[in-house]
């Protein structure tokens, strides 16, 4: 077997990967819900076979059929994959129990309707946009930069978790669903801290049950330029993987 696999390139041991069954399985329960089991790869041995371990649910195995197909999506260091995958072994090894995964269509680049959000715990500073910086707002292309007044007072919050489309975050300020906020934060970015100056718009606004008067806000970035977008997904990936060797 060739040392070099051409799929090492897009996806790695170590990676996330869902998989959800195609087909309704005997074993499983014919009026079993759809349900999607988190794994990760344990080892990729060729261009058409890989290992995986054997998906956990409150610290029970979940016996996947032998020959049964599931759709799966691979977490890659950069970009999220589709494929489906035949279970055609299951075994022991180094006392770990694996899925003898084999490819049962090619690996393509995958976009989901929503991105994936990552649970973290981040400072932030945030406020309201002023009036002036919205009427620029909607006189901006997609992408462009906006000319945000420097020195209004800002607000702390707490971001909980974070993706490429937006962020949720816990503040004691309560912000209007639809306004526009300024959203400032940090994030390590090749060992180093890069501050993220965004917009974003409003989606949903809850008081928390356990916590009165601190408001939890989920937003969605508006108007970010492709490159931070991009960024931040590999931030993401990046922070996942390390979570997943731990």
């Amino acid at each position: 077997m060739s040392d070099e696999k051409m799929i090492t390139k897009f996806i790695q041991e170590g990676c996330k990967i869902e998989l959800q069954a195609l087909e309704r399985s005997r074993t499983l329960g014919a009026d079993a819900p759809q349900r999607t089991y988190t794994t990760k790869i344990y080892d990729i041995l060729t261009e058409d076979t890989m290992e995986v371990l054997m998906p956990m649910e409150q610290g029970r195995l979940i016996l996947l059929p032998v020959d049964q197909e599931f759709d799966a999506v691979i977490y890659g260091p950069t970009s999220l994959y589709q494929c489906v995958v035949r279970v055609i072994d299951r075994y022991k090894t180094d006392n770990l129990f694996i899925l003898l995964l084999e490819f049962a269509s090619n690996l393509r680049k995958y976009q989901r309707r929503e991105y994936y959000r990552f649970s973290c715990v981040l400072e932030m500073d945030s406020r309201n946009l002023a009036e002036e910086e919205i009427e620029d707002l909607e006189n901006r292309r997609p992408g462009e930069e906006l000319n945000l007044q420097p020195g209004l007072p800002l607000k702390r919050s707490v971001i909980v978790d974070i993706s490429g489309g937006g962020l949720r975050f816990v503040s004691t300020q309560e912000y209007a669903v639809d306004s526009f906020i300024f959203c400032s934060y940090k994030l390590n970015i090749k060992g180093e801290r890069k501050q993220y100056d965004l917009v974003g718009k409003v989606l949903a606004v809850k008081e928390l049950e356990n916590r009165r008067g601190n408001y939890e806000h989920r937003v969605q970035y508006y108007n970010i330029p492709r490159d931070v977008r991009e960024e931040i997904i590999k931030y993401i990936f990046e922070e996942e993987r390390k979570s997943l060797k731990k």
